[in-house]
């Protein structure tokens, strides 16, 4: 699980973290809370920084706090556009399984290519392409 978080904020997660029994631990890009009696990152809950670059050559930052949308009382989800855009800049296998099943369910439309810099662009027109959209 990912969640966007304010960098000045981790002070607060680690607290709500800790009080569920989960450590934090810090990684390459950014931050992770790890259960100690399963200290599996592919259980654990990653944090994705708001408003900053993962990598310094990403052509954007990721969104910031202010692109979600509440679905309810105490819980919001990245709006489309932003969620699209981190998962071109971190292009990983399972980003681009991920964007294709957006892609198979009409979430995603060659529309959005014209709001992404050249790299994404060329990234998401290949998905659409092999998607026969």
């Amino acid at each position: 699980m990912d969640i966007l978080i304010n960098r000045t904020d981790l002070a607060k997660a680690k607290s709500a973290a800790l009080s569920v029994g989960m450590e934090y631990f810090d990684v390459i890009d950014g931050g992770m809370f790890l259960e100690p009696s399963d200290p599996n990152p592919r259980h654990g809950v990653h944090l994705v920084w708001a408003g900053e670059k993962v990598k310094a050559d990403d052509p954007l930052p990721n969104p910031t706090i202010d692109e979600r949308k509440e679905l309810e009382p105490g819980k919001s989800v990245v709006l489309l556009p932003g969620l699209v855009r981190m998962k071109l800049m971190a292009n990983r296998d399972k980003d681009r399984v991920h964007l294709r099943d957006m892609i198979d369910v009409g979430l995603i439309e060659r529309s959005m290519l014209a709001g992404l810099p050249a790299e994404l662009a060329t990234r998401l027109d290949a998905l659409l392409t092999d998607a026969g959209r």
